[in-house]
């Protein structure tokens, strides 16, 4: 999930299957809601739940900001179909 979690906020939008999607939703959300505290102890446990601390100043200086007003519900996952070589549904998780 780490890696999903931090390929998400650094693309904003990543190709998925729709059981990862599903799973990987409320991880990142509670990055946001983390992030929307603005803490030094919230910037640390961003960085725990992904690779770059990069990606943590990314959550705090530009995706909290810009879901200060928004309660939750931060992602939305778009179902894109069946994958051509195993035929797993694929799915698009992305920011509001």
């Amino acid at each position: 999930m780490k890696d999903l979690a931090t390929a998400l906020i650094e693309h904003e939008k990543i190709v998925t299957t729709i059981a990862k999607a599903k799973a990987l939703r409320p991880v990142v959300e509670r990055l946001i809601t983390k992030g929307k505290l603005g803490t030094l102890a919230a910037r640390r446990d961003i960085i725990t739940s992904v690779h770059k601390s990069i990606t943590a100043d990314k959550v705090m200086k530009d995706l909290a900001p810009r879901y200060a007003s928004r309660k939750g519900g931060y992602t939305r996952i778009i179902k894109l179909g069946a994958r051509i070589g195993d035929g797993v549904e694929r799915a698009r998780i992305e920011f509001v």
